[in-house]
């Protein structure tokens, strides 16, 4: 079989990259072409992506990747969730807002005294977060004025192509997708004075959304089709996941820790309501119904309060190596607190939570931070397992998160499953595998797919102790 190679955008709430997967021969590996700083920027009217940089980032690093490998036939792209531009006749009206930016609280008020959180999860199955993209448009004043209105992923794919679209999997964690008909709730966008117009058409994992515009063709090297992947990046991380059984559980850490399992049904219930699990879409209409747990934005936001104190990097593999050494208990806290939401001055607030317990030494203080991320996953872990009646006999920990020994062994030994660290890189490869497999160069089946990367990427076994 040919070697073949494919392009993929993996855009994280801190960074982004753009990587080369090459698929074919039993291979299946990725080459950093560029990587990219992303995060919020302070503007007059609140907080914003620095979209304009971002797209730059994108198209260049696209450039570089055509450049080194000639052969890539398609590009993929995928992000962080819930976040959009508006678009009118062809050209974005504003910065995207940031997810974290306060305006969505008056959107909650707003939106649940039409339509209680009750109603809500019957209609879209997603756990409640206050940034969750239908309160973002609730108060977004620029709406009315847009043609359209497009997820991060979508919006750069029609920049780059010129076609409208919304892929399923993202759509679903607007809150205006049915968690059962997979189709756009108008009647509720209508109630909410939410312009459903704006809504654009949805197109499933795989579709082409069209070639790149030529004077982009020109400057990126080659003309090149953007096919529609698991653009939410968990989506594409768990189709990178290499979950052996159904009774495998999942967590997708980065930023955040997505904590779940796969299913082929929802679980509309009043449990999963009031544990605030979400079902989000899937790759080949599996349901993603998990938890979303706050992940390493404690340890990274923690980090980096104490080199602006220090003015000097700090080495985090050797702080980690340090915490190892701390023995006995330290404190938790709840790592899903609200006020750990926000940016800036990390340390304070979780000391705050953690009281007069508050380790007084950095390593036992990230040590704490790391036990309280683990504590929360075992938490959702096992949540998930009672309100689906699964039992789990084993937890697939994928993203950059794996190569935290000391959070892996943690989440084994509070869940008392054994933990299988990595692929670090789950979600561009689930970019790649759902790309390749439309152009035919890979398995048909997610089964198929996964069983690829258990073949090609062998994890580290995490067993509790």
């Amino acid at each position: 079989m040919t070697v073949r190679a494919v392009a993929a955008v993996d855009l994280g709430a801190t960074s982004g990259r753009v990587m080369i997967g090459r698929i074919g021969d039993g291979r299946l590996g990725l080459e950093l072409v560029s990587r990219f700083p992303n995060g919020p920027v302070e503007r007059e009217d609140g907080l914003h992506w620095d979209f304009d940089a971002l797209y730059e980032h994108v198209v260049s690093g696209l450039a570089e990747a055509v450049r080194r490998e000639p052969r890539i036939e398609s590009i993929g792209i995928d992000s962080w969730a819930v976040d959009y531009g508006l678009v009118k006749d062809g050209v974005l009206l504003a910065e995207p807002f940031h997810y974290r930016d306060g305006r969505t609280t008056r959107g909650v008020d707003e939106v649940h005294a039409v339509a209680p959180f009750a109603e809500l999860y019957g209609r879209n199955g997603l756990q409640f977060l206050p940034f969750n993209t239908l309160y973002q448009y609730r108060v977004d004043t620029r709406i009315a004025d847009a043609d359209t209105a497009l997820l991060i992923p979508d919006l750069i794919a029609f920049l780059l192509t010129g076609q409208a679209v919304a892929e399923r999997t993202n759509a679903s964690t607007t809150g205006l997708l049915g968690v059962e008909s997979g189709r756009w709730d108008v009647e509720l966008a209508d109630r909410l004075g939410i312009p459903s117009s704006v809504l654009p058409a949805l197109v499933d994992p795989g579709a082409m959304i069209g070639m790149v515009r030529p004077e982009l063709a020109e400057r990126i090297g080659k003309e090149l089709p953007v096919i529609a992947v698991g653009s939410h990046d968990t989506a594409s991380a768990v189709v990178a996941a290499p979950l052996s059984t159904p009774h495998s559980a999942y967590i997708s850490c980065g930023t955040w820790g997505l904590v779940g399992i796969e299913l082929t049904e929802p679980v509309l219930t009043d449990a999963a309501r009031a544990a605030n699990f979400t079902h989000e879409r899937g790759v080949d209409g599996r349901y993603r119904f998990l938890h979303n747990v706050t992940g390493l934005w404690l340890l990274s936001e923690t980090v980096r309060a104490w080199e602006v104190e220090d003015g000097s990097t700090i080495d985090l593999p050797d702080l980690l190596a340090a915490d190892s050494a701390v023995t006995g208990d330290v404190p938790l806290f709840d790592a899903n607190d609200p006020s750990l939401s926000a940016p800036g001055n990390m340390p304070a607030r979780i000391a705050e939570l953690l009281g007069p317990e508050a380790p007084s030494t950095r390593p036992a203080f990230t040590r704490s931070i790391v036990e309280s991320i683990a504590k929360a996953f075992a938490d959702a872990v096992q949540t998930a397992s009672e309100l689906s009646g699964r039992e789990l006999d084993r937890i697939h920990l994928v993203g950059g998160g794996s190569l935290n020994r000391l959070l892996c062994q943690a989440t084994a030994d509070r869940t008392g499953l054994p933990v299988l660290a990595g692929p670090v890189e789950a979600t561009a490869l689930g970019n790649v595998l759902v790309q390749a497999r439309a152009l035919g160069a890979a398995p048909e089946t997610l089964e198929g797919l996964r069983a690829l990367v258990a073949a090609t990427h062998e994890p580290e076994r995490f067993d509790p102790r």
